[in-house]
């Protein structure tokens, strides 16, 4: 019976100390799975390693931020551990003098919206190798003196328009591998662009459209390395052309990765490359580098469009001669542009722009060629043509007011006060020209006739100059029907049957030919 009794009671021993022990397990449990409770003071000696402003924890299965960090801490390392969460009081002081800070590899899934308030001075801030999967409004906005943000390797899915808003010196973004299914056109156009940004890396994501014309629109620092390959991107000339024009350019983001950039083609199960879609697919028209074009007497601005910013710029002209200040023709803007006009035919040829940095060195072809005409020149050659068609208009009208609008020249006419003829006659001096006219013509026709007394023309010819001399004055006699008879030289007949000079024949042609003659 005692045997029993001893069971009973070291069970019983066994069953209090378990009790006692399974409050401290489940808080022990409690602690790990909410890391964020077991918060530890920073140990320099054997969790981390302290080298004046750098802390580095390090590959230490934290699953917490160390408590107690120096205020003068400038790089913190909290890579590859068991940091999930990222609270708004991870640091309760204020570490201004933080701007670097490693927190990848953690398994991070959730960050506060005032995660940063205490690290405003960041200028790198790595989050890749996590579980992101949404980046809430304004979450990085305290940080806007960071210029590096890693998010690579997520799963990010879900990204507010305002999630990088206030990142006003932001100048590198990695967003590749993560579940993105739209382009961040916000960081690079609209009121949120970010105007220092020079890298933009959305590759390996579930993109499928780019805004091609904005993009296309962006300047060359900032198309060198914008990396969109490896998107379900469907397949079209425009991105064909697209992503020729940067690799024609030598852009980093083309010619780095042109095995990569694929595209979906409808009826094609695996992905075509784009650049392959001028020969085999599609039949897309072969990309060229088109060369600047102007015409004589324009000015023409040529852009030294580097593939880095802030490089410095240096021109030369055609048969590479140095841009001189005297040089009026060729003018280098602020910008590091060059202005050339007016422009001559001479000025065609290959211009070159140096640019030079601290890490790299880039020298741009410009062809241009100057057309040997005016831009106007066809507007000048139809005012020409509107010149000369009025005018013939005006000398016709003019022609016809002389023919009909002629003031009568007899004296007869109302209000007249010319001379009076000497003879009675009533005949004037258009009816004595007709006359002579008709009875010119009829000698003509008469010549196989009859012979015609050629007596009768004469007398006719005469009766004429009388009229004439009526109503001529001395100095209206050197003139007639056209002709020039000089004063003193007289009229010469070969006999009274005989035929008159040449010069009173081609007198009298001209006056019974029905040219109109002005007098």
């Amino acid at each position: 019976m005692r045997e029993p009794c001893r069971y009973v009671s070291r069970r019983v021993v066994l069953t209090g100390r378990f009790l006692a022990v399974l409050p401290l397990a489940l808080l022990i449990s409690s602690l790990n799975v909410h890391g964020q409770f077991m918060a530890m003071p920073l140990n320099c000696r054997t969790a981390c390693v302290c080298a004046s402003n750098i802390v580095s924890c390090s590959q230490m299965n934290l699953t917490s931020v160390p408590v107690s960090l120096p205020s003068y801490t400038a790089v913190l390392d909290l890579s590859f551990n068991l940091i999930s969460r990222l609270s708004a009081d991870w640091t309760p002081v204020r570490l201004s003098r933080l701007h670097t800070l490693h927190l990848n590899h953690n398994g991070l899934t959730f960050l506060s919206s005032e995660a940063f308030i205490h690290v405003t001075q960041l200028r790198y801030l790595d989050l890749s190798s996590n579980g992101l999967r949404i980046l809430e409004e304004l979450i990085f906005e305290p940080l806007e003196h960071l210029q590096v943000l890693l998010l690579y390797n997520n799963h990010i899915s879900q990204m507010d328009r305002t999630a990088f808003s206030g990142l006003f010196h932001l100048q590198k973004l990695y967003l590749s591998q993560n579940q993105i299914s739209r382009f961040p056109v916000e960081v690079v156009k609209e009121r949120g662009r970010l105007e220092t940004l020079s890298l933009l890396d959305v590759s390996s994501n579930r993109i499928k459209a780019l805004p091609l014309a904005e993009l296309r629109a962006l300047p060359a620092w900032i198309k060198n390395d914008l990396y969109v390959h490896r998107n379900p991107l469907p397949c079209s000339c425009e991105l064909y052309r697209t992503l020729a024009l940067w690799d024609l350019h030598k852009f980093s983001s083309a010619s780095d990765f042109r095995e990569e950039h694929t595209c979906v083609l409808a009826g094609v199960k695996e992905r075509v490359a784009v650049l392959d879609l001028d020969r085999l697919h599609l039949n897309c028209s072969e990309v060229k580098l088109v060369k600047e074009n102007a015409y004589l007497g324009q000015y023409l601005v040529l852009d030294c469009d580097t593939r880095q910013r802030g490089m410095r710029k240096r021109w030369a002209l055609p048969d590479n001669v140095t841009v001189s200040r005297a040089d009026k023709s060729a003018v280098e803007l602020p910008g590091g542009n060059l202005q050339i006009g007016p422009l001559k035919a001479e000025d065609s040829g290959v211009y070159l722009c140096h640019a030079t940095g601290d890490a790299y060195n880039e020298t741009l072809h410009i062809t241009v060629e100057v057309f040997n005409v005016t831009l106007g020149g066809g507007l000048e050659s139809i005012k020409t043509a509107y010149t000369t068609l009025v005018g013939c208009l005006a000398s016709v009208i003019m022609v016809l007011i002389y023919l009909y609008l002629t003031p009568c020249p007899c004296a007869r006419c109302p209000g007249h006060q010319g001379l009076t003829p000497v003879s009675g006659t009533d005949d004037s001096l258009r009816s004595s020209t007709v006359s002579v006219c008709q009875m010119h013509e009829e000698a003509g026709g008469k010549k196989d006739g009859d012979k015609t007394d050629k007596n009768f023309l004469n007398r006719q010819q005469q009766q004429q100059q009388q009229h004439q001399t009526a109503f001529l004055g001395a100095k209206d006699l050197l003139e007639q029907n056209g002709r020039l008879n000089p004063i003193g030289e007289e009229e010469e007949w070969q006999g009274v049957n005989g035929a008159r000079r040449r010069s009173d024949a081609e007198s009298v042609s001209s006056v019974c030919s029905g040219t109109p003659m002005v007098v």
